[in-house]
């Protein structure tokens, strides 16, 4: 039996550590733990009004990007603009310091150089009784490719990946000139006191949806931002993606002599969530890689061991073992891994039910029985083939599958 979240948050915040890298799969509660860590380091008091309240943590999680929604100009589908809640950080942030140059040149880095965001001045637009609505300066943003010219572009709507990359851009532009504002060691010099009582980060998945090239320039950043630090400052991040841990990891193994960060202030931990509904948080060794594709064999094996919990999702995960696998050993395709005999078959199965659904609402997650046959017998033959050490034994034999 495992922990409970109120007892993994406890944990992170009773470390000394400067950084604490965790990697957990999607679905894992990464999200829950920042709303349980946030609670434990900052908890709502009703009697204390919101202004007045001391900022201990700033944290990046999919509540973030609730922050911000489309308004897509049903009426006239010209003016589609993405709506701001302001708060203190983005009143701060962007009308106080002035950071939009930063907020584009950062978005731009990881999507398009000619895409740029602009944002709105303050406003009035009519109600339906003909009165004046005052629209805020920054509460909203509009999207538009450069043309090299004077000429008006159109306003576009931006894709889920980049709007999640601009939603990242915003936060990251506040916490650079956070960790720079506390880096001034006498607070009576710093430009604000609103963060002297700092004291945690968590960064919650900051990105989904950028391609290896950019996902890794944005670990290097994080990385490098997180060293820069000189203040007590923590910083806590979690991630589902192995490549973005894997630059990170690697990241905080090097230290920084002119930052005085050292390889020991970062711990590395995968975080797991047990059948019993209880969570694990374990070291993460420092000393070897994160093998992505055996932790996700062993995911495979534990799912096979009686009574047996196969779902459509293991499918997912042995595809991206045979994917992995034939990169390294230097096959074209994935599919020549698969056993010669039946092979179409079993690609065609593998393909039906590990790609992703257009209308995910409409997944089911259970499988039948001759499905469940047809991946344990093919971990099996992966397992013997291409000699993977395993976690326990699996007698599933090709005569029980009716491909």
């Amino acid at each position: 039996m495992g922990e409970s979240l109120r007892k993994i948050a406890q944990d992170l915040h009773d470390t000394d550590k400067k950084v604490q890298l965790i990697y957990a799969f999607n679905g894992t509660g990464k999200t829950r733990l920042s709303g349980e860590f946030k609670e434990l380091i900052a908890p709502k008091n009703p009697e204390i009004e919101v202004e007045e309240e001391e900022i201990r943590i700033m944290y990046y999680n999919a509540f973030t990007e609730d922050l911000f929604y489309w308004d897509n100009d049903l009426d006239k589908d010209t003016d589609r603009k993405l709506k701001i809640q302001p708060n203190d950080y983005t009143h701060w942030v962007l009308v106080e310091q002035g950071q939009e140059p930063n907020i584009a040149r950062h978005f731009q880095r990881y999507t398009n150089d000619k895409l740029t965001p602009r944002f709105n001045a303050e406003y009035a637009i009519k109600d339906k009784d003909n009165n004046d609505i005052l629209i805020p300066a920054y509460s909203e943003v509009r999207f538009s490719f450069e043309r090299g010219n004077n000429e008006p572009s159109e306003f576009v709507k931006i894709s889920k990946g980049e709007e999640s990359c601009f939603i990242w851009s915003v936060f990251y532009s506040l916490l650079e000139q956070t960790i720079n504002v506390l880096n001034v060691a006498e607070e009576a010099d710093r430009d604000t006191d609103q963060f002297n009582n700092l004291q945690y980060v968590f960064i919650d998945d900051p990105v989904s949806s950028l391609d290896d090239t950019h996902l890794i320039e944005l670990a290097v950043n994080i990385a490098e931002l997180v060293k820069s630090s000189q203040s007590g400052l923590k910083f806590i991040i979690t991630t589902h993606n192995p490549l973005f841990y894997n630059v990170l990891f690697n990241e905080f193994n090097n230290a920084d002599a002119s930052t005085g960060y050292r390889v020991k202030h970062c711990a590395k931990k995968r975080f797991e969530k047990l059948e019993d509904g209880t969570f694990l948080m374990n070291d993460q060794p420092s000393d070897s890689p994160f093998s992505y594709h055996l932790f996700l064999l062993a995911e495979l094996e534990k799912a096979m061991q009686p009574p047996g919990n196969i779902q459509k999702y293991h499918f997912n995960f042995l595809r991206n073992i045979l994917e992995k696998a034939s990169t390294f050993l230097g096959y074209n395709k994935w599919r020549d891994l698969l056993p010669q005999e039946s092979r179409e078959a079993y690609y065609n199965r593998i393909i039906n039910l590990s790609s992703h659904s257009k209308h995910h609402g409409e997944e089911v997650s259970i499988i039948d029985e001759n499905d469940k046959r047809v991946l344990g017998f093919l971990v099996s033959e992966l397992k013997r083939m291409y000699g993977f050490k395993s976690i326990v034994n699996n007698s599933e034999t090709e005569q029980d599958v009716n491909i």
